[in-house]
């Protein structure tokens, strides 16, 4: 019999070994994108620990309002209590284990299990159990409610769940990052809303490469999306105005980062949001510095770790032909080695009117979306990602891939000196320093030392994991 001591050593444990060098030299492994062994640390030592993103508070506005929703590939309700609490609890029955809400999204007071009809009220409290003055007459209720995340927190309205009790502070896990989401979500007093439901489909890729993607890899919009460019589907972040937008990348910013491209100060682009909307910004409370890389915005997309990432951007929507502006935020669901569930959310400011709303919407889907020009894009190269990481030549070879543009020595850019933001600013669209700092983040958490099995609290099913409308982060 083997021990746990004893284990065979996995594949991952190799990879692990030297990776901390290959970053160092501005490599990757290959197989990172496609292993068993490697997908398997990942849901316990990313989404197993890590802070993930579940929904906004706009998708449950009224008490009972609940959707359904994934930490990892566990499967969890998000839903606001009839006290206006918002719970993220397992889709799981405490009984047999049977899936108890069976419906993606909707409206209720209570959630009955099809097996043997355990109830629990939306809060995950069990309130029914049928038979019970025969068969379970010294049942404690209060000791089997639903099992609930171990911390739910909220920030500029996005919820966000971890399993790990130990977990540091919503708050500080953003940390520096905050000041970025801020120039996406709180735009205005109202913040921003979500518009429709999220769309959902699969792709043959890694979860890793949606993520390292929206923290900067601008070089590849000029040869992904060509197509776009050369059809006049889409313009050139820029064109057509006055000066010439530039990159900018920005890292260190606790393991997340984004990407923005610029008007030349003095010149303002907004993401092409109207003028009735821009009037608007400077009650959102954002700081001087953040209002004027807002007001020069042409495009920022960005990651927060490990797997939701959002892009602020306009497009043409496919009614009108107008460029509208609107903010996308994306989950990369793991699914599997090399394969990943996506799902994308429109919003727009909650002060918008419906007009613009529809119009958003509408410029969202035909760019990012199943059906959307640069999605379709995105999606065809990063299958040949995975297909590599999962050849037999990957694993015989110790396959690398190359993440050093713009290292030293590699690019010509220097870190701005007098940024106003935190987080270490390069002003130059020939880099890769997003994708590295992502990549540190993946390691730091896949080598970090193991949780220490600890007696569950989970046989009395607590709900206190939880947060009202008005609570989180600011």
């Amino acid at each position: 019999m083997t021990t746990h001591d004893e284990r065979p050593r996995e594949r991952v444990d190799d990879l692990l070994a030297h990776m901390g060098e290959d970053l160092e030299r501005g490599m990757v492994p290959a197989e990172v994108f496609n292993d068993k062994s490697v997908y398997r640390r990942e849901l316990r030592q990313i989404f197993g620990r890590c802070w993930v993103y579940i929904g906004h508070v706009s998708e449950i506005p009224n008490n009972g309002d609940y959707h359904v929703r994934r930490i990892g590939e566990d499967p969890f309700i998000f839903v606001r209590d009839e006290e206006g609490e918002i719970r993220v609890m397992l889709n799981s029955c405490r009984h047999r284990g049977s899936t108890v809400c069976r419906t993606d999204a909707g409206n209720t007071s209570h959630f009955r299990c099809p097996y043997h009809a355990w109830t629990y009220k939306n809060d995950g409290t069990l309130v029914g159990v049928p038979a019970r003055p025969s068969g379970y007459r010294q049942l404690d209720l209060g000791q089997w409610s639903m099992i609930s995340a171990a911390q739910v927190d909220t920030f500029r309205g996005l919820v966000f769940a971890t399993l790990d009790p130990d977990a540091p502070a919503l708050e500080d896990y953003l940390g520096k990052f905050r000041w970025y989401l801020d120039m996406q979500f709180a735009l205005t007093e109202g913040g921003m809303e979500v518009i429709g439901e999220p769309h959902r489909w699969y792709i043959d890729a890694d979860w890793k490469s949606g993520g390292e993607n929206f923290t900067g890899d601008s070089s590849h919009t000029q040869m992904t999306h060509r197509s776009l460019l050369e059809t006049g589907i889409a313009s050139e972040a820029g064109a057509g105005k006055t000066g010439k937008a530039h990159g900018l990348h920005v890292n260190d910013c606790d393991g997340h980062a984004i990407s923005m491209r610029v008007m030349p100060p003095g010149v303002e682009s907004c993401f092409n949001y109207p003028p009735e909307m821009q009037e608007l910004f400077t009650e959102g409370g954002l700081s001087e510095a953040q209002l004027d890389l807002v007001r020069r915005g042409v495009v920022h997309d960005g990651t927060v770790f490990p797997n939701l990432s959002f892009i602020h951007f306009s497009a043409k929507d496919d009614v009108e032909k107008e460029e509208t502006a609107f903010l996308s935020i994306r989950t990369w669901q793991p699914r599997g080695p090399g394969r990943m569930e996506v799902w994308n959310w429109t919003l727009a400011p909650a002060e918008a009117s419906q007009e613009f709303k529809e119009k958003a919407y509408r410029a969202g889907m035909a760019s990012f979306s199943p059906s959307g020009t640069f999605e379709q894009d995105d999606a065809i190269v990063w299958t040949g990602v995975a297909r590599t990481g999962g050849t037999l030549t990957a694993e015989l070879q110790d396959l690398r891939f190359n993440y050093q543009m713009g290292m030293p020595g590699m690019g010509s850019a220097e870190p701005i000196e007098d940024w106003p933001g935190p987080g270490v600013a390069w002003p130059s669209n020939s880099g890769e320093s997003g994708l590295r700092t992502f990549h540190r983040k993946w390691f730091a958490h896949m080598t970090a030392l193991p949780r220490a099995s600890r007696p569950s609290s989970a046989a009395a099913g607590s709900t206190s994991a939880s947060t009202s409308a008005g609570e989180g982060a600011s």
